[in-house]
């Protein structure tokens, strides 16, 4: 009931969201947005059955991505496990075999050993029963006798001279450095192996990267296509926008990233300088910049012909040798990583991990200074085409 005029509420004003008597909807409300209350009522309660069921497919979802993770870390547990296995088996079979080999050379040397010593043995039993024959005949009173008989012993004796036999002991020496080393090779091959794994299956998060010419400092020079960039000598005339790098040769992928994960490869071959990878969309533009996860960037780039280089706070110096004629960019958005990819040798370069974006990321490319024409050659956004595993 209407406390102030004792009437009952009918109505329900939008305006003022209350509930009013017929007399309050002509008085108090009068031009208001007014419904009957039956109706709002409904409509009230069909809004609370649409938040309901929101948030029913909410849980949903959310069971689908705990199912899916699950699932995921099962599938790589499992991988995991395969693959230590393996490991495992083959660090075991090389043990035995390093054993064998010990135990074989030990008793190959304890064999030859005990040859000699059962000849020498032999000839010590014949040249006993000798030197008693000598003695005996030393007690001949017969000359005739003794002189037949000495005449037979001092013939040689069935003997071999053991002045230059030797045991030598076996030279063990490397035998375990070259079991580790096999080792090494086998878990060399694994490795490769999972690498190349690892590479197609990132290769499937693939998107089409063009460069954004807003971005671009004015001496770079920008394939129609927008998938190739060098630098040239000509400063171009062209808008100060606040896109723009004007301090450094860098540009800008025009595709951003906010979630998920995603993949593109560039062309390098040729270059004796270059800087890629990401950045976050706040990045300085204008000024004086450091490329490192601090400010904003996730790179690596090459130095001086062959000085590989992560671009983190200190640097990281990387020894890579062939260096990379094609580098594959990966970003997990929501893991906090960005992965950098030899792709020709199916090689993993680097991996920034534990990173926390908050902001849009873009791809980042920076072909640097032709340097005379020593470094003229473009960075090229090249399609993604897989491997043939």
């Amino acid at each position: 009931m209407c406390l102030q005029h004792d009437k009952p509420l009918e109505l329900f004003c939008r305006t003022d969201q209350t509930c009013v008597c017929l007399v309050c909807s002509v008085s108090d409300h009068k031009n208001h947005e007014l419904v009957p209350l039956s109706e709002e009522l409904r409509n009230t309660e069909a809004e609370v059955q649409e938040m309901i069921q929101e948030r029913r497919l909410k849980i949903q979802e959310i069971r689908e991505s705990v199912k899916i993770s699950r699932d995921a870390a099962d599938r790589e547990k499992a991988e995991g496990v395969q693959v230590f296995t393996a490991l495992m088996e083959s660090a075991e079979r090389g043990l035995k075999e390093l054993i064998k080999e010990i135990q074989d050379k030990r008793e190959a040397t304890e064999k030859r050993a005990e040859d000699f010593i059962r000849d020498l043995e032999q000839e010590i039993s014949e040249l006993k029963k000798r030197s008693s024959e000598v003695k005996q005949l030393s007690q001949d009173e017969d000359p005739l006798h003794l002189l037949q008989s000495f005449s037979s012993l001092k013939d040689a004796p069935p003997t071999k001279t053991w002045t230059e036999v030797r045991v030598h002991p076996p030279h063990y020496e490397g035998t375990v450095v070259r079991a580790v080393v096999k080792l090494e090779e086998k878990i060399g091959e694994k490795i490769k192996e999972l690498l190349k794994a690892e590479l197609k299956r990132v290769q499937q998060f693939a998107v089409d990267v063009t460069l954004d010419p807003d971005a671009a400092h004015p001496k770079l020079i920008l394939s129609d296509d927008g998938k190739q960039v060098k630098h040239g000598d000509d400063w171009k005339n062209l808008p100060d926008n606040p896109e723009r790098f004007s301090t450094y040769v860098n540009v800008l992928g025009q595709q951003s990233f906010s979630s998920g994960r995603f993949y593109f490869e560039v062309q390098v071959k040729g270059k004796t300088k270059w800087t890629l990878g990401v950045a976050r969309e706040s990045v300085d533009r204008k000024g004086i910049i450091t490329l490192c996860p601090q400010n904003g960037f996730w790179t690596v780039g090459l130095r001086n012909v062959n000085e590989y280089e992560v671009c983190d706070g200190p640097p990281v110096h990387l020894h890579l040798h062939p260096g990379p004629q094609k580098v594959g960019v990966f970003v997990d958005y929501d893991q906090g990583l960005v992965s950098f990819y030899d792709v020709d040798a199916a090689a993993l370069i680097y991996s920034f991990t534990g990173c926390c974006f908050k902001e849009k990321l873009y791809p980042f490319f920076s072909p640097w200074p032709n340097d005379e024409g020593k470094n003229s050659a473009p960075l090229i956004i090249c399609p993604v085409v897989g491997m043939n595993l």
